[in-house]
């Protein structure tokens, strides 16, 4: 579907720069984003390259555990299923740390390896487990503490103040990180 739109959007920009005797412009607006994607790219692989440092730093440092030692209550009530220390859980605190750094292209193989460590423990490998739910639920609405990724793109764009969106990006995710874990409390009960 949303293909679809992007052709309609396209075919009506190509259709109206026709009818007005502008074609050049459709041109030049293609070589234009297209070296404006290619300059974000660059400067935003510098910035997730830098994060996806740290974060291994981290992980090889010790911090990831100690972290999930910290969290703990707050993940056994989360997922009461998990046995404790489960490796599913280290993948889990891996994608929440990078979600909340707004890394949410590192945060994706940490949650690629969460579900495969939670299938594992499935009993019924045609259908989600309530923990497989529940991660799924925090990982698309996680609390973003740094919207790290916003920022790049904006001071890349040439933003005077990038960081203006922190608290906007803190209250919003904090709201849908909570309404998100809510539902899923009650679809749980439901469910069973």
């Amino acid at each position: 579907m949303i293909n679809l739109i992007w052709l309609i959007m396209i075919i009506a920009g190509i259709v109206l720069a026709g009818i007005r005797g502008q074609p050049e412009v459709i041109t030049e607006s293609a070589f234009q984003a297209a070296q404006a994607a290619v300059k974000y790219s660059i400067e935003l692989m510098g910035m997730m390259s830098l994060w996806l440092g740290l974060m291994k730093v981290a992980e090889e440092a010790g911090l990831i555990k100690t972290l999930a030692r910290i969290l703990r209550p707050f993940t056994k009530l989360l997922f009461p299923s998990l046995p404790p220390n489960h490796p599913a859980l280290g993948s889990i605190l891996m994608n929440f740390s990078a979600n909340l750094l707004g890394l949410g292209n590192a945060a994706t193989p940490f949650g690629l390896k969460a579900m495969q460590e939670l299938q594992k423990i499935n009993k019924n490998k045609d259908e989600a487990s309530e923990a497989m739910c529940t991660f799924l639920a925090m990982n698309t609405s996680n609390i973003t503490l740094l919207p790290a990724t916003i920022i790049g793109i904006r001071l890349a764009a040439g933003s005077a103040n990038p960081t203006e969106v922190i608290g906007t990006t803190l209250f919003a995710t904090t709201i849908g990180f909570t309404a998100a874990l809510i539902t899923d409390g009650i679809m749980r009960r439901l469910h069973r």
